[in-house]
C-alpha cells in the first residue's frame, strides 16, 4: 500500500560553516530555521518547539534551494536570501511587518531596533521590535543578527552562544561589533 502524502510540516538538519542547523517547511514555504545547538537532539527540539506534526524528510524543491542559500551565506558567499518564501501563517501580524522590514537590511549592513521601528512607522516601538527579533523563527533568512541596540552596541541574541554567535554571523558578512564589555573577547 503506498504511503499517504505528508501535508504538514517537514524538517531536516543540515551542515553549515557554523555548525549543524535545522529547517522546517510546509507547502507555503520555510516555517522555521534553527541555528546550531550543542547537539542534534537539542537543535531538533528547538526547531520543532510548538510544531505538532513534523515529519523528517529530505529537502526538495524550494526547501532544498533555501538550505543551499543559507549554507552558502554562512560560508561567506553571496546568496539572495530575500528570494526564500516564508510560511508566516503562525506569526503575529506585527512580527510579520518587523520580519519583512528586517529582510530589507542588506548583508554587511545593520540598523538599530529604534531605526527598524521607525521604518515601520512606529518609532516608539523599539522594544516591541526587539521582542519580535527575540522570537524570530527564521534566523539568517530574517537577519535578526543585523539588528543592534542604540549606538551600534550588540544588544541581545537568543540563539545558542548569544552575543558570540551574533558577532560571528556579523563577521561572516564583514561587520565588526564595537568592542564593549559585552563583546570583549568575541572574535
Amino acid at each position: 500500500m503506498p504511503r499517504a502524502q505528508h501535508i504538514g510540516t517537514t524538517y531536516a538538519l543540515f551542515d553549515t560553516a557554523v555548525g549543524r542547523c535545522g529547517v522546517a517547511w510546509t507547502a507555503r514555504g520555510i516555517a522555521r530555521v534553527q541555528l546550531p545547538e550543542p547537539d542534534d537532539a537539542r537543535t531538533r527540539a528547538r526547531l520543532l518547539a510548538g510544531v505538532a506534526d513534523a515529519e523528517y524528510g529530505t529537502p526538495a524543491g524550494a526547501a532544498r534551494r533555501a538550505v543551499a542559500l543559507v549554507t552558502a551565506h554562512l560560508e561567506g558567499k553571496r546568496a539572495d536570501l530575500g528570494t526564500i518564501a516564508l510560511d508566516m501563517s503562525a506569526v503575529p501580524a506585527f512580527h510579520r511587518r518587523v520580519y519583512e522590514a528586517a529582510r530589507a537590511i542588506p548583508s554587511g549592513g545593520a540598523c538599530s531596533y529604534g531605526e527598524l521601528a521607525a521604518r515601520l512607522g512606529s518609532p516608539a516601538a523599539a522594544r516591541a521590535v526587539g521582542q519580535a527579533m527575540r522570537r524570530n523563527p527564521f534566523p539568517i533568512i530574517v537577519p535578526c543578527h543585523r539588528v543592534l541596540a542604540a549606538g551600534g552596541k550588540a544588544g541581545g541574541f537568543s540563539a545558542n552562544g548569544g552575543l558570540d554567535t551574533k558577532a560571528r554571523l556579523l563577521a561572516i558578512e564583514g561587520v565588526a561589533l564595537p568592542r564593549t564589555s559585552a563583546t570583549r573577547g568575541l572574535r
